[in-house]
């Protein structure tokens, strides 16, 4: 289906051919043809601009303009075609899915990682978290990486949320003494994970929790700031406004920035 979209476009003249978006584009979605980069497909390209901080000459940007749907389906046949790697999160197609022989007689997997178990801690259980130079956990609940909390999970009712990109507590000191407590913290790497699943999660969340607050902590390097971009299509799709900042964290820790943001629905 045709219908307005955010899509990556290129300045021919900008471009150099230097090849480094091609990689970063997990979907496959780009190729240097003739000295230059190009989109594939427009059905490879999910148009959330993760390449962007790729490119030194600043030669790619998001429009939104008229295209096909993304096609995360499509997408895995491409990659398997070029002989790329298949990210895990990304959907099976369903020609094997069904094989020759027609739908699978196994019946739905059970089981899975016990560390995804949903747990919200209790003060008793935080007071025996480790602590480290007199900072201790301030996490009440778990799992934290936004791939495995469903948006059902008790601890998300109306909760403060911390999206926080996978690198911002690594290099930030700060990050439980300041911004965990009293927070419900996901995380998550927008440069390698999946964007679109991000997209439909992060939306069911928001459409379903009449969340307090949101809390997006990236880091100053181009790729992270994709965070900010998944979060806003994602209060796009959920129609809910919810009050939002941003906190930009430099590579050695400090915050840069704190702004508002205001996202239209």
């Amino acid at each position: 289906m045709i219908h307005e979209r955010k899509m990556i476009t290129i300045d021919e003249d900008l471009c150099n051919g230097c090849g480094q978006c091609v990689p970063a584009c997990a979907e496959g979605a780009l190729a240097i043809v003739d000295g230059k980069a190009r989109l594939v497909k427009e059905i490879y390209c999910d148009g959330l601009g993760a390449c962007l901080g790729d490119c030194p000459t600043g030669a790619l940007k998001v429009e939104v303009r008229k295209a096909a749907d993304f096609d995360p389906e499509a997408v895995v046949e491409h990659l398997k075609a070029q002989g790329r790697e298949v990210p895990d999160h990304m959907p099976e197609p369903e020609s094997l899915r069904l094989g020759a022989a027609g739908p699978s007689s196994e019946g739905p997997k059970t089981g899975g990682c016990p560390g995804a178990a949903l747990q919200a801690l209790t003060p008793c259980g935080q007071a025996n978290v480790p602590t480290a130079q007199g900072v201790g956990s301030a996490l009440s609940h778990w799992p934290v990486q936004l791939r495995l909390v469903p948006p059902n999970a008790p601890f998300l009712k109306n909760a403060d949320l911390l999206l926080t990109a996978d690198c911002v507590p690594v290099a930030m000191p700060a990050y439980h003494g300041e911004y965990v407590p009293d927070r419900v913290v996901l995380m998550g790497c927008p440069k390698f994970d999946n964007q679109m699943e991000y997209v439909e999660k992060l939306a069911a969340i928001i459409a379903e929790n009449d969340l307090r607050s949101i809390t997006v902590m990236e880091m100053e390097v181009p790729c992270c700031s994709s965070m900010s971009a998944i979060l806003n299509e994602a209060v796009k799709r959920a129609g809910v406004s919810v009050p939002t900042e941003r906190v930009t964290v430099s590579r050695t820790g400090a915050v840069l920035r704190t702004t508002q943001l205001h996202f239209e629905i």
